[in-house]
């Protein structure tokens, strides 16, 4: 099972687009595969409930999208220069022994030119320390308001680059 995680809580993102997409190219591989948004965290988040293992809502948020999976995929946006406070803080309620030996890959969606490759590499170094495998392509997306037209994106080129990283996942 491969999870494609949309890492942002933000209303109307353009990061979904991506995780549609990603999960469309994963389904047409015939890859069992689910997404997961941090749209669908509960918008009040109790803090003290994500560091209680025997709270339900997120233990089965976490036991659905990130325990039963092999591999993630984490459709990043920039925020700030790097991932969104969100993602460190689902990052960090999990017991930290469930992203070992996980197998990730990142795509970086950004409205600037870098394809939030610094947010990519925030994250690896989170991931490496918590024993994860990141495979090495990894796929920054620049200048996303340029290639979306109707909620969709139709860059041959972003559309080719993320076929490939689809295909280098799929053998990881």
């Amino acid at each position: 099972m491969i999870t494609v995680i949309n890492a942002t809580n933000r209303p109307n993102n353009n990061t979904k687009i991506f995780s549609a997409m990603y999960l469309q190219m994963l389904e047409k591989k015939e890859v069992k595969s689910h997404l997961f948004s941090f749209e669908d965290l509960p918008q009040a988040i109790d803090l003290l409930e994500l560091y209680s293992p025997s709270k339900n809502l997120f233990k089965q948020i976490v036991d659905k999208y990130i325990i039963s999976s092999e591999k993630l995929v984490f459709i990043i946006p920039e925020y700030n220069g790097s991932y969104p406070g969100i993602l460190k803080l689902f990052i960090d309620a999990c017991n930290p022994e469930i992203f070992k030996n996980k197998k990730i890959a990142m795509v970086g969606v950004a409205t600037g030119r870098a394809g939030n490759i610094r947010g990519m590499d925030d994250l690896t170094n989170v991931f490496h320390y918590l024993g994860a495998h990141i495979l090495p392509y990894k796929l920054p997306i620049s200048s996303i308001l340029k290639i979306i037209d109707n909620n969709t994106c139709s860059d041959e080129s972003t559309i080719a680059a993320m076929n490939k990283q689809v295909s280098l996942l799929i053998d990881f």
